[in-house]
């Protein structure tokens, strides 16, 4: 067992750049591409997860040191440290049963194909932390409840729950991610996007706002404003407000305004390498499919950075940034301090699917989605904290607690994973998750419409 353990695990501490185009040069090579072209995709895929990579944490350093300036200012101190996904990760793999979690996802997907309840293939295997760290809040808060026998087979249960959603979140939300990317046959299995279940309801009332419900994207503010929509232009004016709201030198405030700039140009030409890779495997995966596979469409499963290359993400991204700074200062209970979260990914691209690329809804949707992070990474950190002392995983202070406050889809994690402490008569979980069902289950629906419709209308064309 040990042995498995240390392989597992191995494979997986490559890190996605590495392990993610693996996957797909295996993949590719299961479907007959030749190896040339299928280590080129895989390769200029890895480049690509790099370069996001290296943007982001580019842009956490610069903007994320202008948000800590911004609360040092403000005097307010928070007691929990915000360690990020990193940390997240870290502290998951350290769990002893982390490396079961990776057949199971397997597993699951590959009954799931066979059976006809999914038609992805989820790639992105290396976010099976995301199922671990699930799975080990379930067994420290259900522990003390039911035993630690029972809540380790209930913490699989629910990570198992988190799988298929994953996969049919996959399914739903594929035609919109292609039709805003322009990559065929790639979908996002991240659980991030089960925050579109959240925000849906509110996005509802938005929709009746004749002002709010026009197309409002990247490419229409060009229209509008000309090259104050620019990213390059955008980066640098946002760059110098939070300069000047850090209280930074003029020299500062303009170096800040063109390290913004060059994140917000470099995202797109990042994100034509994911187009450029991820088009021939995910067509090569798409033919072979039907051929073998009559009459079904088969997706590929991604992590969320292919749609790297939105303007509007980005945008929303840094805008949310000092709302998230308000909401951490006045929020009733709220204990963390946002710092390596700042750069909250899981915040909008989920409004940036459920709205289509609607940037004032994005915005609107990230300011009221906050308070959810916040509260979570709050309500986390003891346990985050005492599993990265107990696996020394993390260097941790004395007295110190640690948390994140991006946690992905964080009223899921949260729901389900705090869910059996209804039994001891705390309903707040129980009433998450039944919210999260019921958005989730109107949002599968509208999506599903969509995606009908379209297919519908292009049979019709075709005829024509």
């Amino acid at each position: 067992m040990d042995f498995l353990s240390s392989i597992i695990n191995y494979i997986l501490n490559l890190g996605a750049p590495v392990f993610v185009p693996f996957i797909m040069l295996i993949a590719g090579l299961i479907v007959r591409m030749k190896f040339r072209d299928a280590s080129s995709a895989a390769i200029t895929l890895g480049v690509a997860f790099v370069g996001m990579s290296m943007l982001i944490g580019f842009m956490v350093s610069a903007i994320g040191a202008a948000a800590q300036t911004m609360m040092d200012r403000t005097g307010i101190e928070l007691s929990i440290i915000d360690g990020g996904w990193t940390t997240m990760a870290n502290v998951s793999w350290a769990w002893p049963y982390a490396f079961l979690m990776f057949p199971l996802q397997v597993g699951i997907n590959i009954v799931m194909l066979m059976i006809k309840k999914t038609n992805t293939f989820n790639a992105d295997l290396w976010n099976v932390w995301g199922k671990i760290f699930t799975a080990f809040i379930v067994v420290a808060v259900a522990s003390p409840i039911i035993g630690g026998a029972a809540a380790l087979v209930l913490s699989f249960i629910i990570a198992s729950f988190q799988t298929i959603m994953e996969l049919n979140s996959g399914d739903i939300n594929q035609h919109r991610i292609e039709k805003l990317t322009g990559i065929p046959g790639v979908t996002c299995t991240h659980r991030m996007l089960f925050f579109a279940a959240i925000y849906y309801p509110f996005d509802l009332l938005l929709r009746r706002i004749p002002a709010l419900n026009k197309p409002m994207d990247a490419a229409v503010l060009r229209s509008k404003i000309g090259v104050f929509a620019e990213n390059h232009v955008i980066g640098f004016i946002l760059g110098v407000i939070f300069g000047i709201i850090a209280g930074y030198d003029i020299a500062t405030i303009l170096m800040l305004g063109v390290q913004a700039a060059t994140a917000l140009m470099l995202f797109p030409m990042i994100s034509k390498l994911f187009m450029q890779a991820l088009s021939p495997i995910s067509e090569a995966i798409s033919d072979y499919m039907n051929k073998r596979f009559s009459g079904r469409k088969f997706f590929v499963g991604l992590d969320w950075p292919f749609m790297g290359g939105s303007s509007e993400i980005w945008f929303t991204v840094i805008v949310a940034i000092p709302f998230t700074l308000i909401w951490a200062i006045i929020l009733p209970g709220n204990k963390i301090l946002p710092f390596a979260g700042i750069i909250n990914i899981a915040l909008v691209v989920p409004a940036y699917i459920l709205t289509n690329g609607n940037t004032l809804r994005m915005v609107i949707l990230a300011i009221i989605g906050v308070p959810f992070f916040l509260f979570v990474g709050t309500q986390f950190a003891p346990i985050i904290t005492d599993l990265g002392l107990m696996t020394k995983a993390i260097d941790i202070p004395p007295e110190q607690l640690i948390s994140n406050s991006s946690i992905d889809a964080p009223v899921f994690t949260y729901a389900f994973s705090f869910l059996i402490q209804c039994v001891q008569g705390y309903f707040i979980p129980l009433l998450l998750a039944v919210y999260w069902c019921v958005g989730y289950f109107f949002y599968a629906k509208d999506l599903k419409k969509e995606a009908s419709l379209a297919q519908k209308n292009s049979l019709d064309n075709s005829i024509n």
